[in-house]
């Protein structure tokens, strides 16, 4: 338990005020993420007939690069849901969109199980009605 008492004294003003300045940032950041993805997600990414194509035409460099950024932004939401899920914030909303832009196999099914939920499928669509956007289909 010496750990904690060094963590105790350790503390200071500007830390804790450092603290609370990143923990809001990334509340804004992640809220503002997850806004973009949900109002611009197709209706239909949740139905089996969706198909997957990301920037179909474009040259390999962009394809690439944009492919890389879309997988650092979801490994962030990840973790940042993760955190959340300990604290305050939407931590399973905020997981799942960082699933929905990381690309591993076998996303799918655990995307499916977290979106059927009730009350963040209510979420999801009150919030894309906000922005004048269809409901998801779900199957």
């Amino acid at each position: 338990m010496e750990w904690l008492s060094q963590f105790w004294d350790s503390l200071t003003w500007g830390r804790i005020a450092f603290g609370t300045i990143l923990l809001v940032l990334s509340a804004i950041i992640s809220y503002s993420i997850i806004v973009l993805v949900i109002v611009k997600l197709p209706a239909n990414y949740f139905s089996s007939d969706y198909s997957l194509g990301f920037i179909k035409g474009k040259p390999l460099w962009i394809r690439w690069g944009a492919i890389i950024l879309k997988n650092l932004i979801g490994a962030f939401l990840i973790g940042i849901g993760v955190l959340m899920i300990l604290g305050p914030g939407p931590g399973l909303l905020t997981i799942l969109l960082g699933l929905i832009m990381i690309d591993i196999p076998g996303k799918r099914p655990l995307e499916a199980s977290i979106i059927k939920r009730p009350a963040i499928l209510s979420a999801v669509n009150n919030l894309r009605s906000r922005y004048k956007k269809t409901p998801l289909i779900i199957d």
